[in-house]
């Protein structure tokens, strides 16, 4: 009786002595995120990124290939087995709530000593007159048992919330790759369609460099021009026939680039081939920044990801203070199969509470309590980040497409004035008021400012599926 009072008495002082105990502080800083009112001197709320893709591109062919994107990209899918692994990670954590339920059945057979205890007090037991115990002993058991650990603390409710919040956060994820795919494949069917539009420049200026050969050598033969002149056209035509092999090659690779992303083998990528910068671009409204914490997946993946780790903090927490297990049993055991199944002597039953808790060598429970407190803090600074790039990504863009508009303008009114003076030179050049060198001076200059045009409306493009994109656009 007296051991037993004891007993209780330490165990009770104890669990005092640990619950007194606190736990280090929980350094956290304020989060500074917040957003400018405005990207400029707008206020407007109206919001490209609420427009679903398939109304953001108009181009049917585009449309056709990013819907195939998004249901074959191994990326995506990849993306996807994450979000079912997060998922089997709450219904773990769910189960770790709830009661432990098992069967178990039992049998054995012991030999011990005749001259110990547990053998003296076998041979002079009689479980019926004139039988003693059986020797050797046998041992049938079958029952169910129940292991319960009683969450005091919430530690384990806060870490199913933190399983939740990864959960949500992964399928946050998901949508940002979704909008980072869909404005991939946008970028490079547009480049497709740029280079379409080179390799049908070059080869036009090859023709009018074959026209201009064909005369350089009627004015040889006529003993108006030099076989330098002939030998100077015929090199500017090799080298353009050139860059045609180039373009080719580099539409190959783009039309293998695009069906990587559609997760295919090599095929031929389906489109129409208008005049490339007569192509309109969607008109973008930006809204306001704050709409940027609810628009961009990649933000609410990381603010998701930081409200985990708050909730790590705590659960490291708990792990200071005592926990409560409750365990039972309950079954039927004998030594014979004929006495299985008789009562009450056959039932076995048992139920204890243990109360444990760390006293002595918490460092491993401290390190892991500082371990969450600094991925806490690490989610705090990759919150922050991803907010400020989200604005600037946006303020970039902005700039860019507005800077883009501006130098395609001047960019046209070039090509426009080299496109009389290669009829100026040519007329000049027949006529011997200009020499050889103008002419290919002239279309050379040409050739570059129209392909310079090219890469000017597809960096507009490129703009304004970015600035969707950066928006949040895509994914809803």
């Amino acid at each position: 009786m007296y051991k037993s009072r004891t007993y209780y008495l330490i165990t009770i002082a104890l669990c005092l002595a640990v619950t007194g105990c606190k736990a280090p502080a929980i350094p956290m800083e304020e989060s500074q995120t917040a957003l400018p009112p405005s990207y400029n001197t707008s206020s407007d709320t109206v919001n490209t990124a609420g427009k679903p893709w398939k109304q953001f591109f108009t181009d049917k062919n585009l449309v056709a290939l990013i819907d195939i994107a998004l249901q074959n990209n191994q990326e995506l899918k990849i993306t996807q087995q994450e979000i079912e692994m997060a998922k089997n990670d709450v219904r773990a954590r769910k189960g770790a709530i709830l009661p432990t339920v098992g069967i178990k059945a039992a049998a054995g057979v012991e030999k011990v000593g005749r001259y110990t205890s547990q053998g003296a007090g076998d041979a002079s037991t009689e479980i019926t007159p004139g039988r003693e115990m059986p020797d050797p002993l046998t041992d049938l058991a079958l029952g169910a048992y129940a292991n319960w650990e009683v969450d005091v603390w919430k530690k384990l409710r806060n870490a199913k919330k933190a399983a939740v919040s990864r959960y949500l956060a992964t399928v946050e994820g998901k949508n940002f790759a979704a909008t980072h795919l869909i404005a991939e494949v946008a970028e490079s069917y547009y480049e497709l369609l740029s280079l379409d539009s080179r390799l049908d420049i070059v080869r036009r200026n090859i023709a009018l460099q074959n026209d201009a050969l064909d005369i350089v050598r009627v004015q040889k033969e006529a003993a108006r021009a030099t076989e330098l002149g002939v030998q100077k056209f015929r090199a500017e035509v090799a080298a353009s026939k050139s860059m045609e092999y180039d373009i080719l090659q580099e539409i190959k690779e783009t039309e293998n680039r695009i069906n990587f992303l559609l997760g295919r083998f090599p095929q031929e990528i389906t489109r129409d081939k208008p005049e490339f910068t007569t192509l309109q671009i969607t008109g973008i409204n930006s809204g306001i920044p704050a709409q940027l914490l609810q628009n961009r997946p990649d933000i609410r993946q990381a603010e998701l990801e930081l409200a985990a780790a708050k909730l790590d903090v705590k659960v490291a927490r708990a792990e200071f203070y005592p926990s409560l297990d409750i365990s039972a049993s309950v079954g039927l055991q004998a030594f014979r199969p004929s006495y299985f199944l008789k009562f009450p002597e056959s039932v076995l039953y048992s139920l204890a509470g243990d109360i444990a808790a760390p006293l002595i060598n918490r460092n491993a429970i401290k390190a892991e309590f500082s371990s969450a407190n600094a991925r806490q803090l690490q989610a705090l600074y990759n919150y922050q980040r991803v907010v400020l790039n989200a604005y600037l990504e946006v303020s970039n863009q902005l700039s860019k497409i507005e800077n883009l508009q501006k130098s395609f303008s001047l960019r046209s009114e070039q090509v426009a004035a080299l496109d009389a003076s290669i009829d100026i030179a040519n007329d000049l050049f027949k006529s011997a008021r200009a020499d050889y060198f103008e002419v290919l001076m002239t279309q050379r200059d040409a050739l570059e400012s129209k392909l310079e045009l090219i890469e000017t409306r597809k960096e507009q493009l490129n703009a304004a599926v970015h600035m969707y994109r950066d928006l949040g656009g895509g994914w809803k």
